[in-house]
């Protein structure tokens, strides 16, 4: 008989170390429902965390960081991935077909709108590029006329 290992309970000090980011941080996801404990904890109760609560807030903070998103749009992005990931679920459940074309129709807003936020974010990138580019040759042709 094997001995099951308990998950190790992490204090929301040590998420924040390994996560790179302050403890009022995890607060505030946890107040925009960014990760679920804010309202599972009783009042008072010493904040704990899982493994799978560090991944998910290291996503985060990737995704927040590699796209720039504002805490709102993380939220929505959030949300729609956990609405996909539902959606999956109810897919592996079933092999009808009508349902499952009612799983996907469903999940088409929701990429879409994941797609959208994702190409805000690209045609901002790109702007920059552009004018980052634009001072580059301005740059350049000043110093071929300092150069003369």
């Amino acid at each position: 008989m094997s001995a099951q290992i308990e998950p190790r309970e992490l204090r929301i000090g040590e998420v924040a170390e390994r996560v790179g980011v302050t403890t009022r941080t995890i607060r505030y996801y946890e107040e925009r429902g960014l990760l679920g404990h804010d309202a599972e904890r009783t009042k008072g109760a010493h904040r704990v965390y899982a493994e799978s609560d560090v991944v998910r807030l290291k996503e985060l903070i990737r995704l927040r960081d590699l796209l720039g998103l504002s805490l709102e749009e993380l939220v929505e992005l959030t949300e729609a991935e956990e609405a996909r990931a539902a959606l999956r679920d109810q897919w592996a459940e079933t092999s009808d077909d009508a349902e499952r074309l009612r799983i996907v129709e469903a999940a088409i807003p929701l990429v879409e709108r994941q797609l959208a936020l994702v190409e805000a974010r690209l045609a901002t990138l790109g702007e920059f590029a552009g004018e980052l580019g634009d001072k580059l040759r301005s740059l350049d042709e000043r110093r071929r006329e300092l150069s003369r």
